[in-house]
């Protein structure tokens, strides 16, 4: 009778645990065909591009040319974004080069932006979709810097604009003007 008692109880919590498990696998998919929907919307981003700009960090002003390859990954649960761009007149020098992914968080609703560059710092930030393409931005102690990528027709234009008083004037620093190859 005790081992009867005994297998029936060892049934009972295996059905359980089995029943957990598939609940928690389809609760997983749920949110794994969450966020591929959600990434749906950075689809614009998916490809190589090339071209140049310019990024002025204090007196000085320096032109560049390059490349952007972002790929999906993870089935597309993530984008990977690989830059690397040099000085237009001395291809040796890199003046930027960045590793970033980009994931959406469905506990938060938002799009993370972990950014890792060459000169050795990162950052996490919150990417926006806007009616026209993107936006991201940090905030320092009174200031703060935006980036606004607009993707249509083929051309990716990237500006960077800082503002030291809190966001009621601005300067741009940057632009970055790219076509999909």
């Amino acid at each position: 009778m005790k081992t009867i008692l005994c297998a029936m109880l060892f049934l009972l919590f295996s059905f359980a645990s089995v029943f957990a498990q598939e609940k928690a696998n389809a609760a997983g998919q749920f949110q794994a065909d969450l966020q591929k929907t959600e990434m749906l919307k950075l689809d614009k981003m998916i490809g190589k591009w090339t071209g140049e700009g310019w990024i002025q960090q204090g007196k000085n002003r320096d032109e560049f040319t390059g490349t952007e390859n972002v790929q999906k990954k993870l089935d597309g649960l993530a984008l990977l974004v690989e830059g690397r761009f040099t000085a237009k007149n001395e291809p040796a020098r890199v003046i930027h080069e960045t590793l970033a992914v980009l994931t959406y968080n469905p506990r938060t609703n938002i799009y993370d932006f972990n950014t890792f560059l060459a000169n050795g710092s990162n950052g996490k930030f919150i990417l926006n979709t806007t009616e026209t393409g993107y936006e991201w931005g940090l905030n320092f102690p009174g200031s703060k810097i935006l980036y606004t990528i607009t993707i249509k027709n083929g051309m990716w234009n990237e500006v960077g604009k800082m503002s030291r008083d809190e966001g009621k004037t601005w300067f741009q620093f940057f632009e970055m003007n790219l076509k999909k190859v």
